[in-house]
């Protein structure tokens, strides 16, 4: 179960009754102003409103006529509000979520770390200031993002991550950055504060999911400057219409000709820009990302290198027992039993897999040990070993060098056959664990990195996608190339130091790739800042964390492939819309010109298709152009199906389905809503 409570799903009331009062406060001029299409169709709304009225006034017969398309028009302008409101909806519920993990936390802060006697001072959590050193104990919650320097405690992460799984945290190395807002479970931690109050990561998270912190992206604006431009040019066109049509003669109301701007102007995707950003982050979010803008999703959809770590990633991140060798005149079966019996207090992944092995492999079961007269030595990572001492029988399990120590010897002066089996799992890339009885080398354990299943149906997915995959690890070529052969991915860099990883990236750039990749520790943030998107680990550093431009809360580098098909989505998705809202624009033209100009130039009337009086068709094409927006507003959100496949395939599947559906679909809409307004008799 989460440990954090779960947003609102779509359709929610609460965020529907929100997002249509937003709707409302999203009418002020200055906020519509930064989309320029939405803007002009309020100008436009408000001037047709003030013809209603003098309509009304004059009592000229029109008043029922401007007054629909008066509605309509506000309408339109309403339901675009409404899309962003229900994105932003979404993203307020999950920001919600994340604020249960706030509270008015209680810190206890030393006065003077260095000091004797050192003295601590209870104080609260959001006086705490960049460089302060506080004492967390069990079931305290940390009061701030900081650095671990000392101690090694069990922290519930829940709250961040909606894991319930307890994670380790300690001084030094990849594991010591701690959360603001999570639980110490056991033990104690000395934590040095490295985030102002109101800066910390989890303000940061809630920043982004409500979407405060947003900025619109490269091709969003490139797309709206688009937008922009034909909306000048449609302007242009139907203010020229008019001198054009009292020039010929021609009774054109201006009415008509402000709904035919509505109707050309691409209204459609002008009303779901904004939320199509929105919610691409917010399926991020939903995921367990954060993603610190929307440039970084964005270019998630247009990477082509991948980056992957082999340990976690393309492998289990835990080793796992394969084969027992043993030395000559022991036989596999003792092995394995003394090996079984030594790991029963190894609580590891790897020690659990000997277990396992042991027991599938040669059907050895557990042994009942009397507890009077057995000590059980557990494992432990200081001495990295495990084992059972009892009356007459010590055994031990462990690396190669701590059983050679725990007998007093060196590798030079073990068996020969010993040497050699410990060396042939190493040059296979295993890693050998030893196992002694006594004074007695019994043989060798070996633990290989597996592939995960199905790994390579998902490398050849996004070879189809025209990904290119990269395995980095510190392993040396010959291993390097088995895993990589092995898990089907297209290139490796093996005895990857940090410097590697950046050249590696820099070089690929300077070819025009863009690269992502994921890591956790400090060594990985030079690389993570250079890579276009950059995936940290939340159990990683904070110099991780800062170098890259998402955050996986659940800290699994696998993700980095969803990450990329979200990214393709949200492409997809803006792409798919954009190409139907200018599509169904042609079908606008068929409404509403020929209803317009057909009185006067009869040989216009072979283009009314539709079968369309001048009053009816203006009024149905309006209404559409309103409705469908509303019809969208799912699609936008939950974006479009994605599908692994290449680029030309997506662009003949996307102008099939949009392109040409955009057509055909209003000319069914406009007729169908202009039979119920001639019915009804409203034109």
């Amino acid at each position: 179960m989460s440990g954090k409570p779960q947003p609102q799903g779509l359709f929610d009331k609460d965020i529907l009754a929100a997002a249509a009062l937003e709707s409302l406060r999203k009418l002020d001029p200055l906020a519509l102003m930064k989309n320029p299409v939405i803007f002009v169709t309020e100008v436009v709304s408000a001037f047709v409103t003030v013809l209603f009225a003098r309509d009304l006034v004059v009592g000229n017969g029109l008043a029922l006529f401007s007054g629909q398309i008066a509605a309509w028009l506000w309408f339109t302008v309403l339901f675009a509000n409404f899309a962003e409101g229900v994105a932003e909806g979404r993203g307020k519920a999950q920001a919600e979520a994340l604020r249960h993990t706030r509270s008015d936390t209680h810190a206890n802060r030393y006065v003077n770390y260095q000091s004797l006697g050192e003295v601590l001072q209870g104080v609260n959590a959001l006086d705490l200031r960049v460089g302060d050193i506080v004492l967390v104990k069990a079931g305290e919650i940390i009061p701030g993002d900081g650095e671990i320097i000392e101690g090694v405690a069990s922290v519930n992460e829940s709250a961040i991550t909606g894991e319930s799984a307890p994670v380790i945290r300690e001084a030094g190395g990849d594991r010591s950055a701690v959360t603001g807002g999570t639980t110490v479970l056991s033990d104690w931690l000395t934590v040095r504060i490295t985030a102002e109050a109101g800066s910390t990561f989890l303000d940061r998270m809630i920043a982004l999911v409500e979407g405060a912190a947003r900025q619109r992206t490269p091709n969003e604006l490139a797309l709206s400057i688009l937008l922009s431009g034909l909306t000048i040019i449609f302007l242009i066109v139907c203010v020229t219409l008019w001198p054009l049509a009292r020039y010929s003669g021609v009774d054109l109301p201006t009415t008509y000709l402000i709904a035919l701007l509505v109707c050309l102007i691409p209204t459609t995707i002008g009303g779901l820009l904004s939320a199509i950003g929105i919610a691409g982050m917010d399926r991020l979010v939903r995921f367990n990302v954060i993603a610190t803008s929307g440039r970084a999703v964005e270019a998630a959809g247009d990477v082509d290198t991948l980056l992957l770590d082999k340990t976690g990633t393309i492998t289990f991140g835990n080793r796992m027992a394969t084969e027992f060798l043993p030395v000559p005149g022991v036989g596999v079966d003792e092995l394995a039993a003394a090996a079984l019996v030594s790991s029963l207090a190894d609580e590891t992944p790897e020690g659990r897999s000997i277990v396992a092995l042991a027991k599938g492999e040669f059907g050895l079961s557990e042994p009942r040990l009397d507890p009077a007269t057995t000590r059980i030595v557990p494992f432990a990572a200081q001495t990295r070993l495990s084992g059972v001492d009892s009356p007459g029988r010590s055994i031990r399990k462990g690396a190669v060098d701590s059983i050679l120590r725990h007998l007093g010897t060196s590798l030079e002066r073990a068996p020969v056959e010993f040497n050699q089996a410990a060396a042939k799992v190493a040059r296979s890339g295993g890693t050998p664990l030893a196992v002694c009885e006594n004074d007695r080398l019994l043989g060798v354990v070996h633990l290989k990195d597996i592939v995960k299943p199905g790994i390579k149906e998902r490398f050849a997915a996004l070879r189809a996608m025209g990904i290119r995959t990269v395995m980095v690890t510190g392993d040396n070529p010959v291993t390097a190339a088995a895993i990589a052969s092995e898990a089907g991915v297209d290139d490796f860099l093996a005895e990857a130091a940090p410097e590697m990883k950046l050249a590696y990236i820099r070089k690929e750039q300077s070819g025009g790739r863009l690269i992502a990749m994921c890591g956790d520790g400090t060594n990985d943030a030079p690389a993570l800042a250079q890579a276009d998107v950059g995936v940290a680990m939340q159990t990683g550093t904070q110099a991780a964390r800062e170098a890259g431009n998402m955050v996986d809360l659940d800290s699994n580098p696998t993700k980095l492939i969803e990450i990329v098909e979200i990214g393709k989505q949200l492409l997809m998705t803006r792409g798919s819309l954009t190409t139907f809202s200018i599509a169904n624009d042609v079908a606008k033209y068929f409404a509403i010109l020929p209803a317009m100009f057909a009185a006067n130039y009869p040989a216009l009337g072979v283009l009314n298709i539709m079968g369309l009086s001048s009053t009816s068709a203006v009024l149905s094409a309006v209404i559409f152009n309103a409705l469908i927006i509303i019809a969208l507003i799912p699609l936008a959100l939950k974006g479009v199906a994605y599908r692994p496949v290449g680029a030309a395939a997506l662009l003949r599947r996307n102008l099939l389905i949009y392109g040409l559906g955009g057509i055909v679909l209003p000319f069914v809409g406009i007729k169908a809503i202009d039979m119920v307004v001639v019915a009804l008799h409203l034109a």
